[in-house]
């Protein structure tokens, strides 16, 4: 089978378990933008070194498959998507975005103020996920306001992401090199 299926020459594209919906459903443009962001991370930890970092990205980008895998399923087939055995995101995958954060936050990475993204490659990538992650939370809320969202940790996720996110590019710029 050809990856150049031909269905979405309408305009259209497939949902789990064959729904189709516009391209520019909300739907759409919320997995969208959480796919953007799993190729920043990507990108990210392609251009850091530290384990911590890296880790952290990994498992994330870990957590986004499955972020990806629930905004993609209609909101009438998530009872079916769970008895299939997906998993959908869970409480316990926002409290270990936490725990990194404490443990940088321990290590005096904080915030002080606005940050000038670029002061070297890593923490650049950093920025950038960050504001596909800050993209990503928009277009889940705007899901959510269109009552098209069950899980409200998705929002929750995206925002401590958003977070940790800015913390790890604090700590790749007081890296050396």
């Amino acid at each position: 089978m050809s990856i150049a299926t031909k269905t979405g020459d309408s305009g259209t594209t497939g949902l789990m378990y064959n729904r189709r919906v516009s391209k520019c459903h909300p739907r759409v443009e919320a997995y969208g933008a959480v796919d953007e962001l799993n190729a920043a991370l990507g990108m990210a930890r392609a251009f850091t070194t530290g384990e911590l970092v890296r880790e952290s990205l990994f498992a994330t980008q870990k957590d986004l498959v499955v972020i990806m895998g629930e905004l993609a399923t209609a909101t009438d087939d998530l009872q079916r998507y769970t008895r299939d055995g997906f998993p959908r995101l869970k409480p316990e995958m926002t409290a270990r975005l936490d725990g990194i954060i404490k443990q940088l936050e321990a290590a005096d990475v904080s915030f002080k103020g606005w940050a000038t993204p670029g002061e070297n490659p890593a923490s650049a990538t950093l920025d950038v996920a960050r504001t596909v992650c800050r993209r990503a939370e928009r277009r889940v809320c705007a899901l959510h306001s269109e009552g098209e969202l069950q899980n409200d940790e998705v929002i929750i996720y995206l925002n401590r992401l958003s977070d940790l996110l800015w913390l790890l590019a604090r700590w790749a710029e007081s890296q050396r090199p």
